[in-house]
């Protein structure tokens, strides 16, 4: 049972900043009804028809599918993108706003998550780094320009049973090839990252700016499988709060906390509240 003197040093540390910076993998995404693709065995639980064929998250999560089996290609892609889309974010991203908002300084959000949640949740664009991209912008695959493109309004038909993309795919407006989501994926030589490259020269010029401001790092649902979400913790000076139900230490001085997102924001906030912060 997490003590409730972990909560208070949580409450303590973001009312005595000045800024917060906000980092966030999969995991945050669970208290929405999104799935963390945690290992194969939690991503095939929830597509048993790549089960069946002995394909992990990894193995589709590749570019090569979109040249060699452009259906399957955005048959994953495509089902994610509506998930995405229909999924409204948690009580906990409205918490996590309200505590930037009431900052003396204006904070930032750098998250690995493609989903867009962020946004939808009211989140500043100019304040967010995606650093593996988004899926509510595409690219082409053919390379015939290194435009990125909003696509806001995406309908692709799946076939669930086979989990098939149907009809006409997403196509480039430039020359009518196939159109990929503008999301790094693994192996992946094409991704277009200019613009993951302009939201980190963001990141970078509001960190020297906040350089002399006592700052707060909030890590939630990041864990050590693909580690460069916790690393910004690790490099950003101030206290680190690290929320994680299965892997919440840190580096000392972390404050750990071990609860799913959700429960823990709420916990934390419920102080707050009291002290009418």
């Amino acid at each position: 049972m997490i003590q409730h003197f972990i909560f208070e040093q949580a409450a303590a540390a973001i009312r005595a900043a000045d800024t917060l910076l906000i980092t966030a993998g999969a995991g945050l995404g669970v208290d929405s009804g999104l799935p963390d693709f945690r290992g194969p065995h939690g991503f095939w639980k929830i597509h048993p028809q790549y089960a069946a064929a002995g394909l992990s998250f990894a193995d589709l999560a590749n570019p090569i599918w979109f040249f060699n089996h452009p259906e399957k290609a955005w048959g994953f892609y495509g089902y994610r993108y509506h998930l995405y889309q229909r999924t409204m974010p948690h009580m906990g991203f409205a918490i996590l706003k309200r505590w930037q908002d009431n900052a003396r300084e204006s904070g930032f959000v750098v998250t690995s998550n493609v989903d867009g949640q962020f946004q939808k949740a009211g989140f500043s664009e100019q304040r967010m780094e995606e650093c593996h991209g988004a899926i509510h912008y595409l690219q082409c695959t053919a390379r015939c320009t290194d435009a990125i493109w909003a696509a806001p309004r995406l309908h692709v038909d799946i076939d669930l049973e086979r989990m098939l993309a149907q009809g006409p795919l997403p196509t480039c407006p430039h020359c009518g090839e196939l159109a990929r989501p503008n999301i790094l994926m693994f192996g992946d030589r094409d991704w277009l990252s200019s613009r993951s490259d302009e939201q980190r020269q963001r990141f970078y010029a509001w960190k020297s700016a906040m350089a002399d401001k006592k700052r707060v790092t909030i890590e939630l649902g990041a864990g050590t499988t693909i580690g460069g979400i916790r690393s910004r913790g690790h490099s950003m000076p101030g206290t680190l709060i690290r929320i994680n139900p299965r892997e919440s230490n840190g580096p000392p001085g972390t404050i750990s906390i071990a609860l799913g997102a959700l429960e823990a924001l709420q916990a934390i906030d419920g102080i707050l509240q009291q002290q009418g912060v």
